[in-house]
């Protein structure tokens, strides 16, 4: 599941990514300006905001099996009609199938926690956040990677560029496809066994004791939470943003390297796949998740000061090593927010945390981009950069304010569970009290 799960995320950010690092050739392909590219970008971030309440419900109501179809087979088809788009004036026809793309990404952003959780044990669970999350940095990877060796720039024969551009897209259509096949042989709901005793407790709550219009307004009741829901959202939208105009970036101080540009956003994610992992890992060993958040907030505020600085100093391999630094940190942050917004907010649900997290992300992300595309094109990459590090200020202070109450810890460990404990997995419960229970104890 895990694995079927990281695949069908990697195309789905591959196909965020893959206009953007070459925005110059599709720029030119479709006779329209670097804004417009963008936006093939920021669809992603504008479809997800008024449909991940609509998901998250959906999530909860029909479960884990419906959503990963959904998520896998909208991405196919979006991909499907990408290769109706393989001429110059077909730009809305591009456009309307990134949109799909987006839509199927709303249904796959806020799954990694809830898998984790469900089929995964204590030891194992942050780990397992992080794996899922990779599947998503290797397909941003692999964006930055592939694009720009598939399709040079040949500005004189757009014949050749079509061309280019048609094995890039059914290439993509066809292993999406064959993705969304496997998810139905494969994605099963849940495990036969509980793998956590927060598990356990979650599942003797019968479903009528529900409510996900509580469930919402339990988290944004939840100060801690709605902290770490602006930092997570100023964090990624940063990543978001510099990730959509790295290729501006580059060119600007280092003309003709769009492969170079490409690599660079490579590093920039491979690092961060690196640093999401031993993230987890640690997560898993110390359950020091306040401590680790703040820190990897602080470090990646240097990263992106480094960055900004040398950028133009004349040296690809400078920009290399910053931007696998500045990667490092600002990617491996996205496991750790996930995993400790279902810490501090248990028992609501992975998906509606993580949901609204992602939500947070994609209005910074969009806001980011407009503020630095436009800092970028009438001032310099450096005025841009700024602007984003005046932004992860701010998220370090909010990070510090996070108050850090562990509570599926805290259940898993026996500290909590003088009421919850009482209720054997696979004994009677009575269900109009089990949740008051479960409240109470919280």
């Amino acid at each position: 599941v895990l694995a079927v799960f990281s695949c069908y995320s990697l195309v789905n950010a591959f196909q965020w990514i893959q206009y953007s690092i070459l925005s110059n050739v599709f720029a030119g392909f479709y006779g329209v300006s670097f804004t417009e590219i963008d936006w093939l970008s920021m669809v992603y971030m504008v479809a997800y905001v008024p449909l991940i309440l609509p998901a998250t419900w959906l999530l909860d109501a029909r479960g884990l099996r419906l959503t990963a179809l959904l998520g896998s087979g909208l991405n196919a088809l979006g991909a499907w009609l990408k290769c109706g788009s393989l001429a110059p004036q077909r730009y809305p026809l591009t456009l309307a199938a990134q949109a799909v793309c987006a839509v199927a990404q709303v249904f796959i952003l806020g799954l990694p926690s809830r898998i984790a959780s469900v089929w995964f044990g204590p030891t194992e669970v942050s780990t397992a956040c992080a794996v899922a999350v990779l599947g998503n940095q290797l397909g941003t990877a692999i964006g930055f990677l592939l694009p720009p060796v598939l399709v040079p720039n040949t500005p004189n024969d757009i014949d050749l560029m079509a061309h280019n551009i048609s094995i890039m897209f059914y290439g993509t259509a066809i292993v999406s496809t064959l993705l969304f096949f496997l998810t139905g042989v494969v994605f099963e709901e849940k495990p036969k066994y509980p793998p956590s005793h927060s598990q356990a407790v979650l599942q003797t709550i019968p479903p009528e004791d529900y409510s996900y219009k509580q469930s919402i307004t339990n988290l944004f009741k939840n100060t801690a939470f709605v902290l770490l829901l602006i930092s997570y959202g100023i964090m990624t939208g940063t990543f978001y943003s510099v990730s959509t105009l790295l290729n501006q970036m580059i060119l600007t101080h280092y003309e003709g390297e769009e492969v170079n540009a490409g690599r660079i956003g490579l590093t920039l994610v491979v690092a961060g796949m690196v640093g999401s992992i031993i993230c987890g890992l640690w997560l898993d060993y110390t359950k020091t998740y306040k401590q680790t958040t703040l820190i990897v907030y602080i470090l990646s505020f240097i990263g992106l000061l480094v960055f900004t600085f040398t950028l133009d100093l004349g040296y690809l391999i400078v920009v290399f090593v910053t931007g696998g630094v500045l990667g490092f940190f600002m990617t491996g942050y996205l496991p750790l927010g996930f995993e400790f917004a279902v810490e501090i907010t248990y028992p609501e649900s992975e998906g509606t945390s993580s949901g609204l997290l992602n939500a947070s992300a994609q209005i910074f992300g969009i806001l980011f981009t407009l503020v630095q595309g436009k800092l970028t094109t009438d001032y310099s990459p450096r005025a841009g950069n700024l602007f984003l590090c005046a932004w992860i200020f701010v998220g370090i202070i909010l990070t510090a304010l996070i108050k850090s109450n562990l509570r599926r810890h805290s259940v898993n460990s026996g500290i909590m569970n003088l009421d919850v404990k009482a209720v054997p997995v696979d004994s009677p419960v009575e269900p109009e009290s089990t949740m008051l229970k479960i409240q109470s104890t919280l």
